[in-house]
C-alpha cells in the first residue's frame, strides 16, 4: 500500500505487520514496535501493573547481553531504546543514524525475543515503581484523577494506574513476566513502524533479517473479557493539606472508532486547550478562579474520559464546581457559534499537525493507528471527520455525554466544606421550587 506521504504497510510471512514511512530529510530512522494486544487491558485484576514491570525490564538484559552491555552498546551509537506500557498497547521504541539502524534493530529483536528477567533487576524495579507509586499519592491531582479514574470504570483496566499497587507489584515474579512473554510476545502480535531515511525494500529486509525466522506459536491470545461499563455519576471529596484544592469532572465518551469520536475531541479543544480556550478565558482570565484550567478526551480503543479539571484557592471550591459544570452544561443548552467552532477545528487540526514532524512522532501515529486497527487511512479519515463537524453535531453530542459529570475533589478541608453547604443550599432550593 502507497500513498502520496510514502507509506507502506505489508505483512511478513510469520504476520508480522511493517509498516514503513519514506522521510529522506534527515538521515535518521525511528521504530516503534507494537504489542497490538498487550498492555494494562491485558493484565488480571489480580496482575495489575505487570505490563508496565515489564517495560521497566525486558531492556535489563538477554541471553547474549547483560543490562550493562546494552546500555554501553546503545549509547556507543549514540541511539535511543526504551520500552513503554499503555492501557492498549505495549511499545518498543529506538532511533538511530541509518546506517546503525540494522544494528539497533538486531539488539530489539534480540530483547523481544530472548529476555533473561533477572531476579536482581526485577526487584530494583519493583522498588522503584513502589517509590513511584507512593509518591503520586502526595500530589493532589494524581489523588484526584486517581479516585475520578475509578469511580468511572468500576473493576475495569481503565480504572487502574497504569503502575499497579503498592500491594501488588512487590509480589511479581520472574515466572510472571515468562508468562506474560509467552502469551504476547510473537511475531503475528507486533507491529513495526518505521520512518526515515529509508526505502521499503531497506525495511522489508532489515525486519525479515532480525525477525524473519521468529515462528508463530501455535496457541491463540486470549483476549480480556472487560466489564461493561454504564454512566453512574458520583462525587468523591478527600480532604488533604494542600495549597489549592484540585477539581476533576469526569464524563464517560467513547472510544476512538466511533463515529462521536472526532466531535468530542473538538469539544475538548475548544473548552480546554490553551491560552484561548472557553475555561482559560472565561474562569481565569476574566474570573480569577483558576491557578490552572483545561480540558482533555484521551484516544482510547474502548469508551475514553471526558475530563475538565481547575486547581483554584480553597474557598472558591465550590464556585470553581459550579463553573467547570456551567461551561459543559452551556454546550448541552446552546449551539457553538460558527467561529467558536471554526476557530477550535483550526487549533486541533493544527495541533495534530504539528504532532507529526519527527521520525518517532510518525512512526509512532502509523503504527498506533494500525495497533488499534484503524488502518492508515484514518490519519486522513479522523482530520476529514474533524472537518465536517457542525455546530448542530456538536451539540448533540454534548447532550449525549456532557449532561451529568463524575465529581473528584482534592484538597483543604475548609474548601470541601463550603462546597458541602454550597451543594445543601442548592438542593434546598431546587426542592422548594418543586413544591
Amino acid at each position: 500500500m502507497r500513498n502520496h506521504q510514502s507509506i507502506h504497510r505489508l505483512i511478513l510471512d510469520n504476520g508480522i505487520t511493517l509498516i514503513c514511512t519514506e522521510n529522506p530529510a534527515a538521515d535518521l530512522v525511528a521504530g516503534r514496535i507494537f504489542l497490538k494486544q498487550a498492555g494494562a487491558c491485558w493484565d488480571s485484576p489480580q496482575k495489575v501493573g505487570l505490563s508496565h514491570l515489564m517495560a521497566t525490564v525486558i531492556t535489563k538484559g538477554t541471553k547474549r547481553r547483560s543490562a550493562l552491555a546494552i546500555a554501553e552498546f546503545v549509547e556507543c551509537l549514540g541511539a535511543h531504546l526504551g520500552a513503554d506500557a499503555a492501557s492498549d498497547y505495549w511499545a518498543l521504541s529506538l532511533k538511530t543514524v541509518t546506517a546503525d539502524f540494522p544494528v539497533i534493530l538486531d539488539l530489539a529483536a534480540e530483547i523481544l525475543r530472548y529476555p533473561t528477567f533477572d531476579v536482581g533487576e526485577i526487584e530494583l524495579e519493583k522498588r522503584l515503581i513502589v517509590q513511584a507509586i507512593q509518591s503520586q499519592r502526595e500530589q493532589p491531582f494524581n489523588v484526584a484523577f486517581h479516585q475520578l479514574r475509578q469511580s468511572m470504570y468500576p473493576n475495569h483496566p481503565y480504572g487502574y494506574s497504569i503502575l499497579g499497587s503498592e500491594e501488588v507489584v512487590p509480589h511479581f515474579t520472574a515466572q510472571d513476566l515468562w508468562e506474560y512473554h509467552q502469551a504476547y510476545f510473537r511475531p503475528d502480535n507486533l507491529v513495526i513502524s518505521l520512518a526515515g531515511r529509508l526505502t521499503l525494500a531497506q525495511a522489508k529486509d532489515w525486519v525479515e533479517t532480525s525477525f524473519g525466522d521468529w515462528a508463530i506459536p501455535e496457541q491463540s491470545i486470549v483476549c480480556p473479557i472487560l466489564t461493561p461499563l454504564n454512566v453512574s455519576p458520583q462525587e468523591h471529596l478527600t480532604p488533604q493539606a494542600t495549597q489549592q484544592s484540585v477539581v476533576l469532572l469526569g464524563y464517560l465518551g467513547v472510544g476512538v472508532k466511533h463515529e462521536d469520536y472526532a466531535p468530542l475531541k473538538l469539544l475538548s479543544t475548544y473548552l480546554g486547550n490553551g491560552l484561548s480556550s472557553r475555561l482559560f478565558v472565561e474562569l481565569r482570565e476574566k474570573r480569577g478562579l483558576a491557578y490552572d484550567v483545561s480540558a482533555f478526551y484521551p484516544t482510547r480503543l474502548g469508551s475514553s474520559q471526558f475530563v475538565t479539571y481547575m486547581g483554584t484557592a480553597p474557598e472558591n471550591t465550590a464556585i470553581a464546581i459550579a463553573g467547570l459544570r456551567a461551561e459543559t452544561e452551556r454546550l448541552c443548552a446552546q449551539a457553538l457559534e460558527e467561529e467558536e467552532i471554526t476557530a477550535a477545528k483550526n487549533k486541533l487540526l493544527g495541533q495534530y499537525a504539528l504532532g507529526k514532524q519527527t521520525n518517532g512522532e510518525i512512526a509512532h501515529l502509523f503504527g498506533w493507528y494500525e495497533t488499534l486497527g484503524l488502518g492508515l487511512g484514518f490519519d486522513s479519515e479522523f482530520q476529514e471527520q474533524v472537518k465536517a463537524v457542525t455546530a448542530p453535531d456538536a451539540q448533540r453530542v454534548a447532550q449525549n455525554y456532557l449532561a451529568e459529570p463524575y465529581l473528584s475533589v482534592v484538597g483543604p478541608e475548609e474548601g470541601l466544606a463550603r462546597y458541602f453547604d454550597w451543594a445543601s443550599e442548592a438542593e434546598s432550593q431546587t426542592s422548594a421550587a418543586l413544591v
